[in-house]
């Protein structure tokens, strides 16, 4: 359980399916219709969306732009976060940092009565499997995600409104044709397109919002990443959260005294760290069980540390 390197990092096209996996709404730009010349003004707002068959499939407002710019050019981009709630969203303002994202190009294409059907009953199915799911979850499960914000982490209450008939949408599939990484610096990283088609999301992607929350919104969960950072890598961190997660382990932001130079005091500043599983997460269940045994185990090191174990 240490830093990260080719082992232990997923590939980009694995993050991105992730990062689609773990969201339900993304900005969607398309250009408006009476755009003309080179400049091509762009239209952007937030909409929701779930994935079929690792596509995603797009509710637009009926009384949206992009209903109507779509009809003259079907071009467009989506751009969808790795999830920040709670705490993580005020610390990454805090840092001027980005939460990783995937940038998607291609065609937005609206779907006929048949299909937007197909697309609907899918929708409920979506919400259905995580209300049963959630409701299954053991014990050590529902003990991560009991301090995460329900409303705003779970993806069947924030996709309710898509069904409730109080807003009429034009459903779209997005047919993508490329595929950009940007990490949370800023960079670009370009995704081949055939390593996006075969890849598949982690099955504990799309709980990582409640994951994350539930960690974060938890002082003792919270310390043990305080541990964590001092057992598995040798790092005093003052305060620490999860930032990411995935099937082989958890990035985490840590508050760490800078270097300084001769007869200064660094000063804290935070910085990102990898931490890895013994053995991937298959589920959401695997991954709170080795995330406890984890606690577990720093907790006894350190009492051993300390001459209290």
């Amino acid at each position: 359980m240490k830093g990260s390197n080719k082992a232990t990092v997923l590939s980009l096209a694995q993050k991105c399916k992730n990062i689609l996996a773990s969201n339900w709404q993304g900005h969607l730009n398309t250009i408006k219709s009476d755009a003309k010349g080179s400049k091509q003004d762009i239209y952007t707002s937030k909409v929701k969306y779930i994935l079929k068959r690792g596509k995603p499939y797009i509710w637009v407002p009926e009384n949206e732009l992009h209903n109507v710019n779509t009809i003259i050019d079907e071009r467009g981009s989506f751009s969808v976060a790795s999830p920040f709630p709670g705490p993580l969203a005020r610390l990454l303002k805090s840092m001027n940092k980005f939460p990783a994202r995937v940038a998607l190009t291609g065609d937005v294409v609206p779907l006929k009565d048949k299909k937007a059907q197909s697309a609907a009953e899918t929708l409920k199915e979506v919400m259905l499997s995580e209300e049963k799911a959630v409701k299954e979850f053991s014990y050590t499960v529902s003990g991560v995600l009991s301090s995460s914000n329900h409303l705003s982490t779970s993806r069947s209450e924030n996709l309710k409104e898509l069904l409730d008939g109080g807003e009429k949408y034009v459903i779209y599939k997005f047919n993508l044709s490329s595929c950009m990484f940007v990490d949370g610096n800023g960079g670009t990283h370009e995704v081949d397109f055939e390593d996006i088609e075969k890849c598949k999301a982690d099955l504990l992607a799309p709980y990582s919002a409640k994951l994350i929350d539930g960690i974060n919104q938890s002082e003792a969960r919270r310390r043990a990443l305080i541990l964590f950072c001092f057992i598995y890598l040798n790092v005093n961190a003052r305060d620490a959260y999860i930032l990411s997660l995935d099937r082989r382990g958890f990035d985490v932001l840590g508050k760490v005294r800078s270097k300084a130079m001769k007869d200064e005091v660094g000063e804290y500043q935070w910085k990102q760290f990898r931490i890895t599983f013994k053995e991937e997460a298959r589920d959401v269940e695997s991954f709170c069980h080795q995330l406890v045994q984890m606690e577990e185990e720093a907790v006894k090191k350190v009492s051993s540390y300390s001459g209290l174990g």
